[in-house]
């Protein structure tokens, strides 16, 4: 895994925006499947040329072969029954924070604004179902993971052929703990078997993101949003045994891994809501770092957590790890100073070493923000990398 030797890398969380023409081959591809394959592979190219050009580092494809960041494994997992809920059963519509400001909610789901909405145009949204495990889980997305991969390379290859530097690239993927919510068991004996089955049949997609040259990201979100929706049924005893378990199966997952070659990445929920009720990043800090991976990706730049930096005054990170704070935030439409993105990168090489710290983004931005957005943001993230690299290297740090 690249680290940032001689001047700050910047990397970003993952999700990149959506053509609207991507978004229309997706709703068509079960017709049209070779017209949605190569719109498909001709976005991955062109997302991939944006980044470097804004100067992203370690770059990705931008999901954009996903569905979305845990929903594509219903594509890839068997095991699973769909049967239809009501709306307001779903997970994303629960939580204490939403009890507390009621009426905020309220108001922002029946306007549409607690997610950006990347047209105006009307889509038919699916039936809410909610997916019940009643059978073995077993991975069966090679394919669609060989096309994601396959599609990244080319793109990757085309890049650097134009003289475009690209440091490395990385693949995200779902951790156990985010599979699992909303998916309730009705076929293992125990919380634990089911947890260990999902981790496992989730390991073959870990093992070939790696084997094909790319780095690993596991992004588990919801290992720390779940607090906010177990509340005030639990205390910080029961949570950490809850994400405990669940850890221990991710780690299980990855014992083929190199830790070099894994980045685990948190946050709290990217809605546009209050996050009155997100746990706090000194409870959870010992839980991420817990996992055998060598980069840590996770929120920074946002106002309910910029503060945290803080913690790593006390907490030692351990030999080897890399820091990716986000520095950029996908919570606000307001375009981060490249100045104070400088002075979020040097807060925390002050606290952990230049070397151990990259740039990063708060969570995914595609489909959080408005795409003209996105990648302004990422390049005030790599303007305010360079500026934080000349305070921590000098004026020749390249």
């Amino acid at each position: 895994m690249q680290r940032s030797a001689s001047r700050v890398l910047i990397t970003h969380a993952g999700s990149l925006p959506r053509s609207t023409a991507l978004e229309d081959a997706d709703e068509q591809r079960g017709v049209h499947r070779a017209a949605y394959d190569d719109i498909l592979r001709r976005a991955v190219r062109e997302t991939v040329q944006q980044q470097a050009e804004v100067g992203v580092d370690v770059v990705n494809d931008g999901e954009l072969g996903k569905s979305g960041w845990t929903t594509y494994v219903t594509e890839r997992l068997t095991g699973f029954e769909a049967r239809p809920i009501e709306p307001g059963q779903s997970l994303l519509m629960a939580g204490q924070d939403r009890a507390q400001f009621a009426d905020f909610y309220d108001e922002a789901t029946r306007l549409g604004q607690l997610w950006y909405r990347p047209d105006s145009r009307r889509r038919t949204p699916a039936a809410p179902v909610q997916w019940v495990c009643n059978a073995p889980v077993q991975y069966v997305g090679l394919a669609a993971l060989t096309r994601d991969i396959e599609n990244l390379k080319a793109a990757l290859a085309e890049v650097t052929a134009s003289s475009t530097e690209i440091a490395e690239a990385f693949m995200p993927v779902a951790a156990p703990a985010s599979v699992e919510p909303g998916r309730p068991n009705e076929y293992y004996p125990s919380e634990e078997t089911y947890v260990y089955a999902i981790a496992e049949a989730m390991r073959t997609e870990y093992e070939t993101i790696v084997e094909a040259g790319f780095v690993l990201q596991i992004d588990d979100a919801w290992i720390t949003a779940l607090w906010d929706r177990m509340l005030p049924s639990v205390d910080l005893d029961q949570y950490t045994r809850y994400c405990s378990l669940r850890i221990e199966a991710l780690n299980h997952a990855l014992r083929a891994i190199p830790e070099d070659r894994v980045r685990y990445h948190i946050c709290w929920g990217s809605w546009h809501g209050p996050h009155s009720t997100d746990i706090p990043m000194r409870d959870a800090v010992s839980l991420m770092l817990r996992v055998n991976a060598g980069a840590y990706v996770f929120e920074a730049a946002n106002v309910r957590h910029e503060h945290e930096y803080h913690i790593w005054d006390d907490v030692r990170l351990p030999d080897g790890k890399i820091l990716i704070p986000g520095v950029v935030s996908h919570a606000t439409n307001v375009l981060e100073h490249p100045e104070l993105v400088a002075e979020r990168i040097v807060r925390f090489a002050q606290r952990v070493g230049r070397e151990n710290v990259l740039a990063g983004t708060d969570c995914g931005l595609g489909g959080r923000v408005h795409p003209q957005l996105v990648w302004a943001k990422l390049a005030a993230a790599s303007e305010g990398a360079r500026l934080a690299s000349e305070q921590l290297w000098g004026r020749n740090a390249a």
